[in-house]
């Protein structure tokens, strides 16, 4: 009866941690996140903010934010030079 419990609890635990990973990729599909590489390769090729808002489903203000500067990591690239250069 025991190994018949041990098995149904980490049936469980699989059964949430797939639940929570899942949600979890979810949270990555929002509008509320916009792809700045994207931005970037669409500003270049002459589109508008306007017309690279509706071709991602975004806001015309959220593609604005694409727009600062370059970041990597929690550093601007700026940072990433060390001054004694």
């Amino acid at each position: 009866m025991a190994h018949a419990f041990s098995k149904l609890g980490m049936a469980a635990a699989l059964g949430t941690l797939l639940i929570a990973g899942g949600m979890a990729g979810c949270s990555s599909l929002s509008t509320d996140h916009v792809d700045c590489n994207v931005v970037k390769l669409q500003t270049e090729s002459g589109r508008s903010d306007a017309e690279i808002a509706s071709a991602i489903g975004a806001s015309v203000k959220d593609v604005a934010k694409c727009h600062g500067t370059e970041k990597s990591g929690n550093k601007t690239s700026d940072a990433a030079i060390p001054s004694d250069y």
